[in-house]
């Protein structure tokens, strides 16, 4: 599969990968940050389902 046909998630994905690989962040950190995001996310999709602003 070419990344030009890929899903936006998958392309999303693998430019953060090498953002971080570039920037030699630890893998603990990154997935620490990772963990913080995806909260703030899942907050944020949910505020969009129920037509809230996300806080």
């Amino acid at each position: 599969m070419s990344l030009e046909t890929a899903s936006d998630e998958i392309k999303l994905a693998v430019d953060l990968i090498q953002l971080l690989e570039e920037n030699r962040i630890p893998a603990a950190t990154v997935l620490a940050a990772l963990a913080i995001v995806q909260r703030d996310y899942e907050q944020k999709n949910a505020a969009e389902k129920t037509g809230q602003h996300p806080s």
